[in-house]
């Protein structure tokens, strides 16, 4: 049994959303909250940076509204991701604002970061980091993270080319704290093998794309509708991490995604300042994960969760067999 913070014990459902760029808004944090799965989104999808406080705000107020309207059904927390990449220059100022609302979780990727840890814990919360191996894995608990989200071979944008079974359970070796599985997971059955092979959580982010609430363009929403498995391209090209990706989007723009050139890892830049390109990379070309054929329609976050609880229920029933 893993040992799990009270952050994380009181979840209706094993399911922690992920931060998606651009994407996930406030709309889409609450409604995935609201729904019993933990939502999260980049602090750096907030621009100006002046509207974290903003967002923070409105997703505090929300989600207190509904506890007082649904006392036996609460949201979930939610989760605000930073990225504690040297290029990140809004960090300390997105630290500032995490402090200020008493984040609960805090989801750190590109660099474990031994102050933000700290600082996390100073007001009580909880740190989980995103891995690709289980080096990384040692690094960040021994810098202080509290639990590990290994993302495995399938996972949408950036992502490891490692088995999730592997990964998990090299990491279980060693590792009894929380685990959030991520990769290629989108229905319930699937949530439920995440626990089976030793996660606590699945961390799911592709299908909350094809979403109502989600701030994606019409047209990413459907291209994940009508694909998949092989309509993903794995590649470095576009932020100098390799991560996957929708082919039709490469196309879209122009290039052909089965001959793409390498980047060289240097190239990866998150500053928000003037002259930066990361952001259009991201909006011109549609990072998904290997999952979405379970993907069929857009729908309301709620009812996407409803049908993953359905799923997983079934798969848990047909297992008892």
């Amino acid at each position: 049994m893993s040992r799990l913070p009270p952050v994380l014990q009181r979840l209706r459902f094993p399911v922690i959303g992920s931060p998606l760029f651009i994407i996930s808004t406030p709309k889409l944090v609450i409604a995935q909250c609201c729904a019993g799965v933990v939502g999260s989104m980049p602090a750096l999808n907030a621009r100006p940076a002046e509207q974290l406080d903003e967002w923070l705000a409105e997703i505090t107020e929300a989600l207190a509204a509904w506890d007082k309207a649904h006392p036996d059904s609460p949201a979930a927390p939610f989760a605000i991701n930073q990225i504690v990449h040297k290029s990140n220059d809004r960090l300390e100022h997105d630290m500032q604002m995490c402090a200020k609302y008493k984040m609960p979780i805090v989801i750190t990727s590109l660099g474990a970061r031994e102050d933000v840890n700290q600082a996390v814990h100073g007001w009580g919360g909880v740190v989980l980091h995103d891995v690709i191996s289980n080096v990384f894995a040692h690094k960040a608990i021994d810098k202080g993270a509290d639990g590990l989200i290994p993302v495995a071979a399938g996972a949408g944008g950036h992502a490891s080319m490692k088995s999730p079974f592997a990964m998990v359970q090299e990491i279980r070796q060693w590792f009894d704290g929380p685990i959030a599985l991520s990769g290629a997971i989108a229905s319930g059955g699937a949530i439920l093998a995440a626990q089976a092979c030793g996660a606590d959580f699945a961390y799911i982010g592709s299908p909350f794309i094809a979403t109502d609430e989600a701030r994606a363009v019409d047209g990413y929403k459907q291209m994940i509708v009508d694909s998949n498995s092989d309509d993903i391209v794995y590649s470095n090209f576009y932020t100098g991490v390799h991560g996957n990706y929708l082919k039709g989007s490469i196309r879209n723009v122009g290039m052909d995604p089965d001959n793409l050139p390498q980047s060289d890892p240097s190239k990866m830049n998150f500053s928000t300042g003037e002259g930066s390109n990361s952001a259009k990379a991201w909006k011109d070309i549609w990072g998904c994960g290997q999952g979405i054929a379970a993907i069929t329609e857009v729908v309301p976050t709620a009812d996407l969760v409803a049908r993953l609880q359905r799923e997983y229920q079934q798969a848990r029933a047909a297992l008892s067999l």
